[in-house]
């Protein structure tokens, strides 16, 4: 990598557990690419989801990266001290006409996609067949008007149809099939992608909206992040070039797996490093796992 340019690059974990060897490797990697090209490593804060997140697991992130040697520039960016960047974001795609309220529920979605053609490759859910894309605005503001719950959507066909030109973006790393170099997005891959949802009687960002925002306030000039998370992308540069903000550089890196291939995360009770570092494995001793895994 050292023929780029200085790169600004980011690792924005969730405070929602333990980070685990796979964090690790995403965190290296990261660093490493800002130390290879004499750029800089920024750490995020993604804990937009209340519920979830909690004070200790932000705390033991600091911890954890500062055992490891890795260092970060600050201040840290907290996305739940971002929400007005957000609403702004939010503001600017309605105002655009790009986006509908979706009162279905996840079982309802599941039920209507139940005979339909699965996802793409690489993709965990089904793809919305945007059943409230076609609702009155009289029915949409009804429903509204008796508090039921909703999701607001990015209408895909009309934002693609308001753009000259797909958006692309350079792949340094690999995708599902090892894609690299120039990519023209395929945003429809995920459909209506959900911005943000009603809660509390106010709107709750989604990660596909605050991650853009987020990107671009840092001043994030290369995204490395997950295999996993390759087709998202697709979707983030359709909204970056809705907002009038920069591209970066992709890097989607390999996912750090077991011995028996299975993709590490905190839904599967990996090990944790707090644990490692607890029962005596050295910090470099855990790099070297993390190296190993990826």
């Amino acid at each position: 990598m050292k023929h780029l340019a200085p790169q600004v690059t980011r690792f924005a974990p969730s405070p929602t557990g333990l980070l685990h060897i796979g964090h690790a490797y995403a965190a290296l990697v990261a660093r490493d690419l800002a130390r290879a090209t004499g750029g800089r490593f920024l750490l995020r804060i993604d804990d937009l989801d209340s519920g979830r997140c909690k004070p200790e697991f932000e705390s033991a992130i600091y911890e954890d990266l500062a055992w490891l040697g890795i260092e970060w520039q600050h201040p840290v960016r907290r996305q739940s001290e971002c929400l007005a960047e957000y609403a702004r974001a939010l503001e600017q795609l309605r105002f655009m006409g790009l986006i509908y309220p979706c009162f279905c529920t996840r079982k309802e979605i599941l039920r209507e996609v139940a005979h339909a053609q699965g996802a793409p490759h690489g993709l965990e859910a089904p793809l919305y067949p945007g059943t409230c894309r076609l609702r009155t605005v009289a029915d949409r503001q009804a429903r509204i008007d008796a508090s039921e719950a909703y999701a607001l959507r990015l209408d895909v066909s009309a934002a693609l149809a308001r753009l000259a030109g797909r958006p692309e973006f350079t792949e340094l790393g690999g995708g599902p099939s090892g894609e690299t170099g120039e990519i023209v997005a395929q945003p429809e891959l995920l459909g209506d992608i959900v911005l943000a949802r009603s809660e509390n009687n106010g709107v709750a960002c989604s990660y596909h909206l605050a991650v853009v925002v987020d990107d671009a306030g840092q001043g994030v000039s290369c995204v490395s992040r997950g295999r996993d998370l390759f087709f998202a992308t697709h979707a983030q540069r359709l909204l970056q070039r809705l907002l009038g903000l920069p591209a970066p550089l992709y890097l989607h890196h390999a996912l750090a797996v077991d011995g028996a291939g299975k993709r590490l995360a905190k839904r599967h009770d990996a090990l944790s490093v707090r644990q490692m570092r607890l029962q005596g494995v050295s910090a470099q001793q855990v790099r070297e796992m993390a190296y190993q895994t990826g």
